[in-house]
């Protein structure tokens, strides 16, 4: 269990601490929903978890397997849903594998990202679209 604690600080913001680390994160309301936009949003959070878990994993794997995935560059594209409740409706996901890995190595990276805890825990209902350059 990880344990985080937080406050409000007003204006739409809100301030979290990662107790095991003591690193902070602070997140305003996005300028679409009455923010400032001056840092994440919570839903910018969830983009940036959902990417970040699928490199974690795919790092471990390659750590695994002796292969260096440094300065695989990764994006997400968050969009909201346009009806309904507001909610995250769709996650566009890109990663640009470094060149010489070899199909199989490249497979087994693709699987590992979409094992990652974070998809497992998200809503079927949100799109998520992963694409992974071959460089």
């Amino acid at each position: 269990m990880v344990l985080m604690k937080g406050q409000y600080l007003g204006d739409l913001r809100s301030l979290v601490r990662h107790q095991p680390s003591g690193e902070v994160v602070q997140t305003d309301a996005p300028v679409d929903n009455e923010g400032r936009g001056d840092s994440f949003s919570p839903t910018d959070l969830l983009a940036a978890a959902t990417v970040t878990c699928m490199m974690t994993t795919m790092g471990i794997t390659a750590r695994d397997h002796g292969w260096n995935l440094e300065g695989t560059r990764f994006s997400v594209e968050k969009e909201m849903a346009r009806s309904g409740i507001r909610r995250v409706g769709g996650l566009l996901i890109r990663f640009s594998l470094p060149p010489g890995l070899s199909p199989e190595a490249k497979s087994l990276l693709e699987g590992a990202a979409r094992g990652c805890p974070v998809e497992s825990s998200l809503a079927e209902g949100l799109s998520l679209e992963v694409v992974f350059d071959r460089a």
